[in-house]
């Protein structure tokens, strides 16, 4: 398949129908044919085939790919291999000792696959030879490698958050629309049944409107609030330091990095916020249309570090953002982490659960809207609610393929994906303005200009809204 370099001029979702047609009229048209005349029902012809570059192969990798197994996996780029390998073969199986069919299939893609430890050298390499990137690694190394694909004309989905910073998570979105390839962060609740029924009850007015709400997670599951370890220590064997770094600025390797906790740690991560933010805020703010925030205010426990060094983010925060919506109702959300969670509205009886791991809840004029992470189990309280409106309309298609493939479909010119960075860039900024409330200061109100993505009443908090990469790396 050859999608990956569209010109602006040619439109990205073209259907196959149409590329079918014109096909016939040149020389190449007998390399494309409909699957049901090579194959039969299920079929999958090599020019329908994408073939898959993939930047961090390992942990939140593995699961993407394990989804992704009918495509072409080409290469793949790691720092670490070994732990590729204990991932692939630690999830050959459930629980029960049973065959997992995606992780059987993934292991034999990955060992058909090219290796690669530097992203940069893979997409030099690989460039005629793949159509789409997968950007799977810490959060410090998505925009540079997600803006040198787009660049190259290749499709990418880059997993949550789509990137560390305010200003890489806006210049991404010009990307993509510059280069018109097709994009998808990795929400994946952003297509699931539960979260568009959520939005159904919205829209219809099943709670009224809303003015207030509130989101939480019982993240952090891994250190935070602590400083980082002074004494340097030697990487494991086969592990390349160096390249783990990518664009951040060069520090001594401790074990309390790779491969989970990095979250935790301020050069590498975006804390509790940026972690679950987008599968969390997603909803309410796709369901209420909040574009940028007009202000946003932060408060909690003490960054990790010490005096006059931030190593690693707080255990508990609390991040007020307010929404001015164009004129239309006005929006205070709230995010609350580390266990913190917001009070039971009265209309909610005492024994309506609550996850503690964490949901959101929107606050309405004719009663209350809650629901878990990835926008699961949404109920509607008072309970005659949920009654009144369990045949509310149908107003967004569903995506039965899942989150993964369907962005493989479109980038193929079959449909359109669920979470182009169109919109996951305004809603990374939106999570990730968060982050910089807490750098600046507690208790400060921020206001933010979103279109000139700019903070209006503190010029050093501006600071926090990019970083500085090492030489080597460009956006």
């Amino acid at each position: 398949m050859s999608t990956s370099s569209p010109s602006s001029s040619t439109p990205r979702s073209i259907s196959r129908r149409t590329f079918l047609g014109q096909a016939a009229a040149g020389a190449f048209a007998a390399t494309v044919l409909p699957r049901h005349v090579l194959g039969g029902p299920g079929f999958q012809a090599p020019s329908d085939t994408l073939n898959i570059a993939v930047v961090g192969a390992g942990g939140r990798g593995a699961s993407v790919m394990s989804a992704l197994t009918s495509e072409n996996i080409v290469a793949l780029c790691d720092v670490d291999f070994g732990y590729v390998q204990r991932t692939v073969e630690g999830r050959m199986t459930d629980q029960q000792g049973n065959p997992r069919p995606e992780y059987v299939a993934l292991k034999d893609a990955y060992e058909g696959a090219t290796r690669y430890a530097d992203f940069r050298q893979m997409l030099d390499r690989e460039g005629r030879n793949i159509d789409a990137v997968i950007v799977a690694t810490p959060d410090h190394v998505h925009a540079v490698a997600a803006a040198m694909a787009m660049r190259m004309g290749k499709h990418v989905y880059c997993e949550k958050p789509l990137t560390y910073s305010v200003h890489e998570a806006r210049r991404l979105r010009e990307i993509a629309a510059e280069m018109n390839v097709v994009t998808q962060m990795g929400n994946q609740g952003h297509s699931g049944d539960d979260g568009r029924r959520l939005l159904e009850w919205v829209w219809s007015g099943a709670i009224g409107p809303v003015h207030e709400a509130h989101i939480w997670t019982n993240r952090p599951i891994w250190p935070q609030g602590i400083a980082y370890p002074d004494r340097p220590e030697t990487p494991p064997s086969g592990f390349d330091w160096d390249l783990y770094l990518g664009p951040a600025t060069s520090i001594p390797y401790h074990e309390g990095i790779h491969p989970f906790a990095w979250r935790g740690w301020v050069h590498f991560g975006t804390g509790a916020l940026g972690d679950m933010g987008a599968h969390l805020i997603d909803h309410t703010y796709w369901a209420l249309d909040l574009g940028y925030p007009t202000s946003v205010e932060a408060a909690g426990s003490p960054f990790g570090g010490p005096r006059g060094r931030v190593d690693s983010y707080p255990l508990a925060t609390i991040v007020h953002y307010e929404f001015a919506r164009g004129g239309r109702d006005p929006v205070r959300l709230t995010w609350y982490d580390g266990g913190l969670l917001p009070a039971r509205p009265a209309v909610m009886p005492a024994d309506a659960p609550i996850d503690r791991g964490g949901g959101g809840m929107l606050i309405g004029e004719k009663g209350v809207l809650v629901y878990d992470t990835y926008g699961y189990n949404p109920r509607l309280y008072p309970q005659e609610l949920e009654e009144a409106y369990r045949d509310a309309p149908q107003m967004l298609p569903r995506v039965p393929e899942g989150h993964q493939m369907v962005w493989a479909n479109a980038c193929k010119g079959l449909g359109e994906p669920t979470c182009p960075f169109e919109y996951a860039g305004p809603l990374t900024e939106t999570m990730l303005l968060g982050v910089v409330a807490l750098r600046t200061g507690y208790g400060e109100k921020l206001m933010w200009d979103g279109l000139a993505g700019r903070i209006t009443n503190n010029e050093e908090a501006n600071q926090y809204l990019h970083r500085e990469y090492r030489e080597g790396y460009a956006l």
